[in-house]
C-alpha cells in the first residue's frame, strides 16, 4: 500500500500555484480539503506562464502543450470540464522542421497525414518505418502511463511488477538513438523523432529507451494551443478553483513553515501572517522546498540538471513564410550540440534553434497586427558552464538573429525587435536552480524511485509537486505530479 501522509488533513496549504500546485489543488478539492493556495507572483502559472510585451503577449515558459487529457482529469476532480474554461487548438503541423541541407519536413500527428509526409520527403520505406516507429511510441507510453509515470513510489522495489518485463522487452532500457534507428535511416527524421529527448536534459544517443514516450506524447498524442496564450491555462484552473472552494492568494510569499516535532503547523508568510494547517504541498522549485522545511538533500551522488536555454521575446510587423506556430531550425552538427550543451559547458558552435510565432494561430496576441515571436536556443546550465552571461548575452542575440537570417529568414535581424534576453543568469534569478527552466536531468539515477520522492522524510505532513520530483519535467509530468501529491495526502 503506497504510503500517505498521518494526522488530520482538512485544510492544506499549497505553496506555488504553478501547474503542479494547480493541479493538487483541483484533486485535493475534489476528495473534499479545504484548499489554501498560496503563489509569491501576483500571477499563477510558473513556468508556464504570461507577460505582456509592447503590444503583445509573450508566454515565459512552457510553449508546447502535450496530453491534454490531463487537464481534463483535473477539472473533472471539481465536476467541470476543460472546454467550458479553456479553448484549445490542435496544431497542425505541430512543427516544421528546417534543415542544414535546406529540405522541410512538416511533423503532423495524425498517423496518414504524417505517413504520407515521409513518404514524400523520404521514400516508401521510410514511411513504412514510421508506421513501425509509431506502433513502438504507442507500446512504451501504453507500458509506463499507469504504473511508471503515473505512480507514486516508496522504494525501488516498486519497479519490481510484470510492467517492467514488458518494459524491458520493448527496449525501453536500451539507449534511444539506436533504438529509433531501428526504424528510421533518413538522418532528418531521427533527429525529428528523438530531439524531444532534450526536454529531459538527455542526449537522444544517451538517453534510455523508455524516454521515447516524450517522443510518443509530441509526435503520436499531439500538439495543443490554448487560446489566449499558454497563461490562459493556469488562469482557467485558478478560475476551477475558487469556484470549488478554494482560497487562492496571489502575491503572498510564503516565508517558513511551523514545525512542532515532526509535524508543519503553519505556514508563516512574508508578511508576517500565520496560516494554520493540516498538511502542506510545496509545488515550488526543489531547493526552495527544502528551504522552507529547513531541511538539507541527503543524496549519495550530487543532483544533476537539465540544459539550460537562452530565449529572446520579441515582435515584427510581419511574418516570414517559413515560419508555422513551431518551427524548428535543425543545425548540421547534431551530435556534437550535446556534447557541447551537456558535458563541455560551451554554447552551440552550429545551433539547432526553435522558433515559437503564437500569432500563427492565435492573431489577436500580436496587437496591431504584430507577430509574436520566440526564439529559443539550448544552451549549458550554470552548473557545467562557465559562462559570463551579462557580457555573453547581447553578442549571443545577435548571433543567433544573424544564424536564422543565414537560413532563409531574410532580414531576421533587422526587423524582429527583441525586447528581452533570457540566460540561464537570468532563469538563476528567478530561483531556479542551475539557471536553468527544465529542473533536474532524467538520467537513471534520477528517474521514478530514484528521482527526490514526494513524501518528505522526517516531516509527516509535508509532500512536494513540480517537476523536481516525481514523475519529472514537461506540463503532462508536472500536472500528473500535482495529483500524485494529493493522492499522498488523501490516500
Amino acid at each position: 500500500m503506497v504510503r500517505t501522509v498521518t494526522g488530520r488533513t482538512d485544510h492544506v496549504v499549497v505553496i506555488g500555484a504553478g501547474l503542479a500546485g494547480l493541479s493538487a489543488t483541483l484533486h485535493l478539492l475534489g476528495a473534499g480539503r479545504q484548499v489554501t493556495l498560496l503563489e509569491r507572483d501576483p500571477h499563477p502559472g510558473g513556468r508556464v506562464a504570461q507577460r505582456d510585451g509592447t503590444g503583445y503577449s509573450v508566454d515565459t515558459g512552457a510553449s508546447v502543450l502535450t496530453m491534454p487529457e490531463l487537464l481534463d482529469e483535473a477539472f473533472a476532480a471539481v465536476g467541470e470540464k476543460t472546454p467550458d474554461r479553456l479553448r484549445l487548438t490542435r496544431l497542425d503541423p505541430a512543427y516544421r522542421a528546417h534543415f542544414a541541407d535546406g529540405s522541410t519536413i512538416r511533423l503532423h500527428t495524425g498517423a496518414d497525414e504524417m505517413e504520407a509526409e515521409i513518404r514524400t520527403v523520404a521514400g516508401a520505406r521510410e514511411a513504412e518505418g514510421y508506421r513501425e516507429l509509431r506502433r513502438w511510441l504507442t507500446a512504451l507510453y501504453t507500458a509506463q502511463r499507469d504504473h511508471f509515470i503515473g505512480a507514486n513510489f516508496d522504494s525501488p522495489l516498486d519497479l519490481a511488477r510484470p510492467e517492467l518485463a514488458k518494459l524491458a522487452a520493448l527496449g525501453g532500457f536500451g539507449r534511444l538513438g539506436p533504438r529509433i534507428g531501428r526504424f528510421l535511416r533518413d538522418d532528418r527524421l531521427r533527429r525529428l523523432f528523438s530531439f524531444q529527448s532534450l526536454y529531459a536534459g538527455l542526449d537522444p544517443m544517451r538517453a534510455i529507451g523508455a524516454y521515447g514516450v516524450i517522443s510518443y506524447m509530441d509526435t503520436v498524442g499531439g500538439v495543443y494551443y490554448p487560446m489566449g496564450g499558454m497563461g490562459a491555462i493556469a488562469r482557467a484552473m485558478v478560475a476551477a478553483a475558487e469556484a470549488a472552494g478554494a482560497q487562492v492568494r496571489l502575491g503572498t510569499q510564503a516565508a517558513w513553515l511551523e514545525r512542532v516535532s515532526s509535524r508543519v503547523r503553519a505556514v508563516r508568510t512574508a508578511a508576517g501572517e500565520r496560516i494554520e494547517c493540516d498538511a502542506v504541498v510545496l509545488a515550488t522549485e526543489l531547493a526552495t522546498a527544502r528551504h522552507l522545511l529547513g531541511i538539507s538533500a541527503r543524496r549519495a551522488l550530487p543532483l544533476r540538471y537539465s540544459p539550460s536555454a537562452v530565449v529572446l521575446h520579441g515582435s515584427a510587423a510581419h511574418t516570414w513564410p517559413e515560419l508555422d506556430h513551431h518551427t524548428i531550425f535543425f543545425g548540421g552538427a547534431w551530435r556534437r550540440t550535446f556534447a557541447e550543451i551537456i558535458r563541455n559547458g560551451t554554447l552551440m558552435s552550429d545551433p539547432s534553434l526553435l522558433v515559437t510565432r503564437p500569432t500563427a494561430t492565435d492573431p489577436g496576441r500580436g496587437g496591431n497586427g504584430r507577430q509574436s515571436i520566440s526564439v529559443l536556443a539550448p544552451a549549458p546550465n550554470l552548473q557545467v558552464g562557465r559562462i559570463d552571461w551579462p557580457r555573453v548575452g547581447p553578442r549571443y542575440r545577435d548571433e543567433l538573429l544573424g544564424t536564422l537570417t543565414a537560413r532563409g529568414l531574410t532580414g531576421f535581424d533587422s526587423d524582429l525587435d527583441v525586447d528581452e534576453v533570457v540566460t540561464p543568469t537570468d532563469w538563476a534569478e528567478r530561483g531556479l536552480s542551475a539557471g536553468t527552466p527544465f529542473s533536474l536531468a532524467h538520467t537513471f539515477a534520477q528517474t521514478g524511485p530514484f528521482r527526490p520522492r514526494n513524501l518528505v522524510r522526517g516531516v509527516e505532513n509535508a509532500v512536494l509537486a513540480g517537476c523536481g520530483t516525481t514523475p519529472g519535467v514537461g506540463i503532462p509530468p508536472v500536472l500528473i505530479s500535482g495529483r500524485l501529491a494529493a493522492a499522498r495526502v488523501t490516500g
